[in-house]
């Protein structure tokens, strides 16, 4: 007897293997550790089942009726869904339109190919970049009534934009969740909750009969069960037959984050999360780092878990704006800056040779320290900038993440029309200020670098988008480019690049390709030679900025910057 196979409680269950097949079992599912003996446990999934199923063909395993059964028809349903992805990737395949999208409105054919992926397999995490409709994608799934009731989930300050889209696209009724307070709900097609409300809802999900749940911005989820929200989200994947997540940005930090959010849209689907990073991973210091991310990537879209498309897809190139990408190097003013250059050295030298957690604490203050010193300096040649846009009649999103550096530039432009949608707005204070900008009743409108994602309708007003501070996360940065240059801009994007040659500008710049491997190649796994690939990263980016720290001569002011308007190689920026 080659051994035993067992279905029970969703799980298969390998017992009784002699030595040399449970060794070549390992082999195979090498998610299970090395040392462990019968029995293996593993997680039902159709491709599983695929699996065990060719296993079995060199080693016939013992199984009851109703295992056999239930492998059959995971089988079946495996190769199904394969057959059905390859017709719907196929390049030559035209989407055909789904009814229910309110006239005069229109899916375009990438959101048509989304939705009917959606509806085909029961679950997607679109990943398409920043500005290609992910809203409608979702929404053109469920337009005629397919997956319905449906609950939406979203960042709060998107809640009333969500609201209209529904409105504008469907003729689907939605009703806002404003509370964290269950009561009783009438009847609707849509239910809209906020990552904020959820916990409070968690025991009534079943009660809503739901169908289908949307995540928007899923990256919310990246912590996983370690916060109230996603354990809340865990209860709702349970009460919903189909999983949807959106996202430009699923990965802001390191790659094992990517494991979480597709627990969200395909439970099971990466085994557990000790065989994701047996089979995925590498420790890098104290993170969990994909180690071939274009083979993850390749995956999960192979398997129809991800879409991902890009302005370069033919079905989309003809409807995104070109983009412009402007670095100007401004000037450092030591008149804002209370610098205590010791005590950067002696958080720099606790960085390199502190104990465990010494090292910790210091790389927090020397961060914390460090960033705000350099956005506080350069913050007046920042808003110079600005000006120099704003004057030439342009409107402008100013990206930045310190309250000082937002005072400084407050003050600098006061005597222009400055908005802000900062994590210290209201609700109804972001609405204000989006408003003012889509009125014409302001010309600049400040967000911090982690507060707008979402955020839709800047793109008919604003081209310009300007990074006073930068971000560790590349894909931060594409974010906040990504609230101009989307669906209905009519002109092409600049993104300006301001950064000063002192603090940690230069250092963030350089330490930036770590997390741009990761990201782009999970996102982009078939970009090839054409993706260009970044400078190895040090171990920790804290102690490359600590050697720099102790390397670096005291910082000498550069010139402010021309206009961009009066800058000869402004209008020769490369298209990117």
């Amino acid at each position: 007897m080659n051994g035993r196979l067992d279905f029970r409680a969703g799980s298969w269950t390998v017992s009784e293997l002699p030595g040399h097949i449970s060794l070549r079992f390992k082999q195979i599912f090498t998610g299970i550790p090395v040392g462990s003996v019968p029995p293996f446990k593993l997680k039902d999934t159709p491709d599983r089942a695929t699996d065990l199923d060719w296993f079995m063909q060199r080693y016939p395993l013992e199984m009851s009726p109703a295992a056999r059964k239930r492998l059959d028809g995971s089988v079946a349903d495996y190769r199904h869904s394969q057959e059905q992805l390859a017709r719907l990737l196929n390049s030559t395949y035209q989407p055909a339109e789904i009814g229910g999208i309110r006239a005069p409105e229109k899916a375009d054919p990438h959101q048509l190919r989304a939705a009917e992926l959606i509806r085909t397999a029961g679950r997607l995490l679109l990943l398409d970049d920043v500005g290609l409709g992910k809203t409608l994608s979702s929404l053109a799934a469920i337009a005629d009534g397919w997956g319905l009731p449906a609950a939406i989930v979203v960042q709060p300050h998107v809640a009333d934009q969500w609201q209209a889209a529904i409105e504008r696209f469907t003729h689907l009724r939605a009703v806002q969740i404003k509370t964290t307070k269950p009561h009783t709900l009438d009847p609707h097609d849509i239910y809209i909750f906020r990552y904020t409300n959820l916990a409070g809802w968690a025991d009534m999900f079943p009660a809503l009969g739901l169908s289908t749940v949307i995540f928007d911005e899923i990256q919310e989820l990246r912590h996983g069960s370690d916060t109230a929200k996603g354990r809340a989200a865990k209860a709702l994947i349970a009460a919903c037959d189909h999983h949807v997540g959106l996202t430009a940005t699923p990965i802001y930090n390191y790659g094992d984050e990517i494991f979480t959010v597709v627990e969200y849209v395909a439970p099971g689907c990466l085994g557990t999360r000790e065989e994701f990073r047996i089979n995925w991973c590498r420790m890098q210091g104290t993170h969990w780092i994909v180690k071939d991310p274009e083979a993850l990537g390749a995956f999960l879209q192979a398997e129809g878990i991800a879409l991902r498309r890009t302005e370069d897809d033919p079905e989309v190139a003809q409807s995104v704006p070109k983009l412009k990408r402007a670095l100007f190097q401004v000037a450092w003013n030591d008149g804002d800056v209370e610098t205590d250059r010791e005590l950067q050295r002696r958080l720099a030298q606790r960085v390199l040779t502190g104990s465990f957690t010494q090292r910790g604490q210091a790389a927090r203050e020397l961060d914390i320290l460090l960033r705000q010193e350099t956005g506080i300096a350069k913050a007046r040649a920042v808003a110079a900038y600005v000006r120099n846009l704003v004057e030439n009649g342009e409107q402008v999103i100013l990206g930045g993440w310190h309250r000082e550096v937002y005072r400084i530039w407050q003050e600098a432009l006061s005597d222009l029309r400055v908005v802000m949608f900062t994590g210290s707005e209201s609700q109804k204070q972001k609405r204000d200020a989006k408003n003012a900008i889509m009125n014409g009743e302001a010309d600049v409108i400040i967000i911090s670098l982690r507060s707008g994602a979402g955020l839709d309708g800047l793109q008919f007003r604003i081209r310009h988008v300007i990074f006073g501070e930068l971000d560790w996360s590349p894909e931060v940065h594409k974010q906040l480019v990504g609230r101009a240059r989307r669906r209905g801009q009519s002109r092409a994007v600049t993104a300006h690049y301001l950064w000063t040659d002192g603090g940690s500008d230069p250092v963030i710049m350089g330490m930036l390709g770590l997390k741009a491997s990761q990201a782009d190649g999970i996102l982009n796994p078939f970009a090839g030679d054409a993706r260009q690939a970044p400078e190895p990263a040090d171990e920790n980016r804290m102690r490359e900025m600590a050697r720099a720290i102790l390397d670096r001569p005291e910082p000498a002011p550069s010139p402010v910057p021309p206009s961009p308007y009066e800058n000869p190689d402004f209008d020769q920026v490369e298209w990117v």
